[in-house]
């Protein structure tokens, strides 16, 4: 089975996507881009995360051709292969509709620096896009076009899309957002929150680029 790696890690981070609450039924989707393959594993369309296997995950290269697989993939290939164009060194992509970070999205409003863990995404503040109707290179390009800095963009009315190194740091990535936005949202239910300012965010953004133990390759919160 080709990148059957890959394939078991879609299944396994799908898993954990529901049980964390991030998304709901069958929405969000998850993948991993196979740089020296140029091949893309993605979670197929409309599947319980909990009945999907390895066989399930759809192989496709960037232009959504499909190389390997019965299902059809998911209704945001577009969202996917736009990020990993957009940037070469992301290597897996997350898209959940978790209830805090889909709130604000509803709002139109972006993330702020409420908490110095929004530092992971690479920028002091998560931008938000207008609407688009899901699964549209409208949305993909959209989406991709706030994202020079920033690992993470909320998706107008709809939810979250974030960018990795691999698939454990994009999903370490949606979690921490998920956090920060609910920071953002019980801190605005008592009043005003307290805002990090871009010098106090550019300190923790540097200071981040060195967390974690030697040899790690953590970077990041």
């Amino acid at each position: 089975m080709l990148l059957q790696e890959e394939r078991e890690l879609v299944v396994e981070y799908g898993k954990k996507m529901s049980a964390d609450r991030l998304s709901a039924g069958t929405s969000g989707n998850i993948s991993i881009y196979n740089a020296e393959k140029g091949l893309m594993v993605i979670s197929p369309s409309g599947m319980d995360y909990f009945l999907t296997t390895p066989e399930d995950i759809v192989v496709t290269d960037l232009e959504a051709n499909i190389v390997e697989g019965n299902r059809k993939p998911s209704s945001e290939w577009a969202l996917h292969t736009y990020f990993y164009k957009k940037k070469p060194e992301a290597r897996s992509v997350v898209h959940t509709h978790s209830m805090y970070c889909t709130t604000f999205a509803v709002l139109g409003q972006p993330v702020r620096a409420v908490h110095y863990v929004i530092g992971d995404a690479g920028v002091a503040e998560v931008p938000c896009i207008p609407y688009y109707t899901f699964g549209t290179t409208e949305l993909a390009e959209a989406a991709v076009a706030v994202c020079d800095k920033s690992d993470a963009v909320l998706l107008g009315n709809h939810g979250l899309v974030v960018c990795g190194k691999d698939i454990k740091s994009a999903y370490g990535l949606a979690k921490n957002m998920e956090y920060i936005a609910e920071l953002q949202y019980r801190a605005m239910c008592i009043g005003k929150p307290n805002v990090l300012s871009d010098a106090d965010m550019d300190v923790v953004i540097e200071k981040f680029k060195s967390y974690g133990q030697p040899g790690s390759g953590k970077k990041g919160y």
